[in-house]
């Protein structure tokens, strides 16, 4: 669409005519969700909609850095549990307690972090007794 509006000629009519142009050619038949319903249609109007799209579609969050190394502390517990071997644990549970601690020495953002650093052994014990547990 490089060509320029035509002088005279109403927006309206010269848009809806280059779009009417541009189905008959086909441009629009490979574009992805054609035929389906938009989505979040029924929701209610968010400015910020693109935004919390694209953060999702990125996996980004805007937690501040306390509360992101708690998710992060969550997210390590849970993956303890499906850790396949005590190498694997002490791996997850080092890269956690270095996160912690980097949080502790950075100047407080957001609500305290009041997280202490994992234990790598209780883990470890708890991990090989959750494993005699399922055999």
């Amino acid at each position: 669409m490089t060509e320029r509006k035509p002088p005279g000629v109403s927006f309206e009519s010269w848009i809806d005519r280059q779009i009417r142009e541009a189905a008959e050619r086909g441009e629009f038949d490979d574009l992805p969700g054609k035929g389906k319903p938009l989505a979040d249609l029924d929701r209610p109007y968010d400015e910020l909609w693109w935004v919390k799209a694209k953060m999702a579609r990125e996996q980004l969050s805007a937690l501040p850095p306390s509360l992101a190394v708690r998710k992060e502390a969550e997210a390590a517990l849970a993956a303890v549990t499906r850790a396949r071997s005590e190498r694997e644990v002490r791996e997850i549970v080092a890269e956690v307690n270095e996160k912690i601690r980097a949080a502790h020495r950075a100047p407080a953002v957001g609500p305290p972090l009041k997280l202490a650093p994992l234990d790598a052994d209780t883990l470890v014990r708890e991990w090989r007794e959750g494993r005699e547990g399922r055999k």
